[in-house]
């Protein structure tokens, strides 16, 4: 039945009923299988269902192309990372010991080094054992890390210990 109600109601995108644009012709449940009037030639019938197959997808495309523009529009180019360079880890969703709240803490935390880009959403940190995460991870928890200017004060940041990830 849910296969029945589904092919017999009109799609949104395409207009035509899923079994029309397959088969060419509507469907029926039960009833009189004799076919009352004229029957249209092979040849017409391929015609027809060439045009309505042209026309679905090129109403599958726009639609396509309509869901991708509004996908993308809050989606911003990655930065491209190579092995070696110095980021700095986001404190988002990491848990600390001797840090109780989040209110006062740190953005990032520490230079650490990338090891290697193991997709373009995902590299691999060198972290010490201390901090008791995945040595993997997403591009959005890191920043490039940006030379101190010569008269700024330096801070070595010192090492943390992270408890756990929050999920």
């Amino acid at each position: 039945m849910a296969e029945f109600a589904i092919n017999n109601k009109v799609h949104t995108v395409t207009k035509v009923l899923p079994f029309m644009a397959n088969y060419g012709k509507e469907l029926r449940m039960g009833g009189d299988i004799r076919r009352k009037g004229k029957v249209e030639s092979a040849t017409e019938f391929v015609e027809r269902i060439k045009k309505m197959h042209e026309e679905v997808e090129e109403a599958l495309k726009k639609t396509q192309e309509e869901m991708k523009r509004y996908a993308n529009r809050g989606r911003k180019e990655t930065e491209k990372w190579e092995k070696g360079d110095r980021v700095l880890l986001s404190t988002k969703d990491l848990v600390f010991k001797e840090r109780p709240t989040k209110k006062l803490m740190e953005k990032y935390v520490r230079l650490y080094v990338i090891e290697e880009v193991v997709l373009l959403n995902a590299v691999k940190l060198r972290l010490p054992s201390s901090m008791r995460i995945h040595l993997v991870v997403n591009v959005s928890w890191i920043v490039q890390y940006k030379e101190q200017i010569k008269r700024q004060k330096k801070e070595e940041g010192k090492l943390v210990e992270v408890k756990e990830v929050e999920e």
